[in-house]
C-alpha cells in the first residue's frame, strides 16, 4: 500500500509527498530528521491529508498531478476532507486512511 500525502505548516504551505510507509516517513518531516530538506527549513509538521494508492506507480502519478496543481487547488481538495486542517497524525486510524 502506498500513500500520498500533503503536509502543512503554520503559514498554510503545502508540501506533497508519497511513500509506502507513512507513518515512519511523518516522523522524519516532523523530526526534521534531514536537516537540509525543504520540510525541515519550513517546519512542515503537520498531516493535512493523505489517500491511498495500490501501487508505486500510481501514488507517483498522483503526487505528480497534485504538485501541478494551484495552490487553490489543493487549498479545496484538503478543505473537502479536513476543513480544519486537523493535524491527522494525532489520531493514529486516519493517519493510515482507514476512516
Amino acid at each position: 500500500m502506498w500513500y500520498v500525502y500533503i503536509l502543512s505548516n503554520r503559514a498554510h504551505k503545502l508540501y506533497v509527498g508519497s511513500t509506502d510507509d507513512l507513518v515512519r516517513r511523518y516522523r522524519e518531516h516532523v523530526e526534521r530528521r534531514f536537516r537540509d530538506s525543504f520540510t525541515a527549513r519550513y517546519t512542515y509538521n503537520r498531516l493535512v491529508y493523505c489517500e491511498v494508492s495500490s501501487s508505486q506507480a500510481d501514488a507517483r502519478a498522483r503526487e505528480k498531478q497534485i504538485k501541478g496543481w494551484s495552490h487553490s487547488k489543493k487549498v479545496a481538495l484538503i478543505q473537502a476532507e479536513n476543513p480544519n486542517w486537523y493535524d491527522l497524525a494525532r489520531r493514529w486510524h486516519r493517519l493510515l486512511c482507514l476512516d
